[in-house]
């Protein structure tokens, strides 16, 4: 549904790091970095490409509200690696992984905020890992 999405950020280096490091868990690489924004996800975009994701920097100060980004994780280690990552990386957590079965019962998620408040999830909907 979603084709590619941006996050504003007022340290690039900083938010470089935890994007890096968070995305990369996820699978999600670093392709481009260029003055003012980093991409993530796959540099040849076909149909069935991912969601390609673009933190840019912002000259302003940001004011962290309600909005969050949530990108989905293979499996449950995927999501517990994010959170690990994200936290190792500058991130605090705002929700630890686990079930969420308010939402369904294999609903499992993790939920930081990044160095300047933005609040990003990572999901699977798959029911316990199997490897």
């Amino acid at each position: 549904m979603i084709d590619h999405l941006s996050i504003t950020t007022t340290d690039l280096d900083r938010a470089q790091a935890f994007y890096d490091a968070a995305l990369g868990a996820l699978g999600y690489p670093r392709v481009n970095r260029r003055i003012g924004a980093i991409g993530y996800g796959e540099r040849e975009r076909g149909p069935d490409a991912p969601p390609y994701i673009s933190v840019f920097l912002s000259t302003g100060s940001l004011s962290p509200d309600n909005r969050h980004w949530a990108f989905r994780a293979q499996t449950r280690a995927a999501v517990r690696a994010f959170h690990a990552a994200a936290l190792r990386n500058g991130g605090t957590d705002d929700g630890s992984p686990g079930l969420r079965p308010t939402y369904h019962p294999d609903y499992h998620g993790a939920f930081v905020r990044d160095p300047d408040g933005n609040r990003i999830e990572a999901v699977t909907h798959q029911p316990e890992d199997t490897v």
